[in-house]
């Protein structure tokens, strides 16, 4: 019996210390890839302070975007691995999917920032911004041609389904090399925990990111900037994209 454990022993130990790498580097991984592309957080910041979003919402958007970002790569890699997929394919499709979705990203900013334009040169109104008790900061705008717009439904839109598009998009790149670990070793417990720990640390960067910064600029009054709050997000959203394009953020 003695002889038993100590054959095992160094197995179980193995065992564990293989767990202990994988989890902590798919931590580690997963917190430096969400704090460096900046449009993990950046895109929830503008928009929702430019849509008057209470922190709840903006919160919410972000934890959804975050959701589908990581479970799309999951659902990749699981296929991969099911398939037999070469782990250079997949990176190869991971790399397709960023530029896609880095374009994309580049495409809504400049598209909200031109719809902003158009609407301001439409109405040339003046709006009034007021806080409510949950926080919501809707947008009176009030135009010299005609009827008073109250806009407490337009954070209802479309923006928060484009951005979820967006985000499903938007590979893991680390994700799916981690996946295969434990996949070619057929060690599911592990390759359960390496999804877990990712998704979980990515997911909770990016609410964490987003609620400082949210905090931090609705501090900030942009006096004299209000009327132009959807072009400044429009185009910083625009400028995040190119940022991960052009950087590989």
């Amino acid at each position: 019996m003695a002889a038993g454990l100590s054959l095992q022993t160094p197995l179980l130990t193995d065992s564990n210390t293989t767990l202990s790498l994988l989890l902590g580097t798919a931590g580690a991984l997963a917190t430096l890839h969400t704090l460096i592309g900046v449009d993990h957080s950046i895109p929830f910041i503008a928009i929702g302070r430019a849509r008057g979003w209470s922190f709840r919402r903006t919160l919410g958007v972000t934890g959804l975007c975050g959701l589908v970002h990581v479970a799309s790569s999951v659902v990749i890699g699981l296929i991969g691995v099911l398939l037999g997929v070469a782990l250079d394919w997949l990176s190869w499709l991971e790399s397709v999917r960023g530029q896609v979705a880095s374009t994309l990203l580049i495409g809504f900013g400049l598209a909200y920032a031109s719809w902003a334009v158009w609407n301001g040169m439409r109405g040339r109104g003046h709006v009034h911004l007021h806080e409510h008790a949950d926080g919501t900061v809707p947008r009176h705008q009030h135009h010299h041609y005609g009827e008073h717009l109250h806009s407490h439904n337009q954070e209802r839109g479309l923006t928060p389904w484009a951005l979820f598009i967006i985000f499903a998009f938007g590979p893991c790149e680390a994700l799916i090399p981690l996946m295969m670990v434990p996949a070619l070793n057929q060690s599911w417990f592990q390759l359960v925990g390496v999804v877990v720990v990712f998704g979980f640390l990515t997911v909770t960067t990016m609410m964490v990111t987003v609620a400082l910064g949210f905090l931090g600029l609705s501090r900030v009054r942009l006096r004299g900037l209000e009327q132009r709050l959807d072009v400044l997000a429009g185009l910083t959203v625009a400028a995040s994209g190119v940022a991960v394009l052009l950087l590989d953020l």
